[in-house]
């Protein structure tokens, strides 16, 4: 039996104030093909997973916290207990707008690597309005500082 084990999973940190643990794909010690999972933990005020688009469609679930989604043309705030579904090609941006951490976890459909990752690890995550759709208006701004 192969387990993850969130409490032993180190995770990778990213420059939009934001912790990601694979539970699948990945790192992570179980492997799958239709599917990855993971854990999220959102810094409060401004954490962020930062606006992108991928060719898979996911689910964010929130377990913990407040968090302002946008999703194509759409903002909304998402609390505890609520999910989002994803299509497939759409840009969406999460971001922590509570004063406590957001934990989620994200389920995404085939398995394998979403660029944004290693984007936002090298500083060329493509600016929204200018490489690609601007953010809804109002929206918290995308991060897109360069790692230090």
């Amino acid at each position: 039996m192969i387990i993850s084990d969130l409490s032993k999973i180190e995770g990778r940190t990213y420059p939009a104030r934001r912790r990601t643990q694979n539970l699948v794909g990945g790192a992570a010690p179980i492997q799958a093909t239709n599917f990855s999972m993971g854990y999220v933990t959102l810094e409060p005020k401004g954490g962020q997973v930062p606006w992108h688009n991928q060719e898979q469609e996911e689910v964010y679930f929130v377990v913990t916290g407040t968090g302002e989604m946008c999703l194509g043309e759409e903002k909304m705030t998402l609390t505890a207990g609520q999910a989002v579904s994803i299509p497939t090609g759409v840009f969406h941006q999460l971001t922590n707008i509570g004063d406590d951490i957001l934990n989620f976890i994200y389920c995404y459909g085939p398995a394998g690597d979403v660029a944004h990752w290693k984007q936002e690890l090298a500083g060329t995550l493509p600016k929204e309005g200018i490489d690609v759709p601007a953010l809804p208006n109002g929206a918290w701004p995308q991060c897109t500082e360069k790692p230090e």
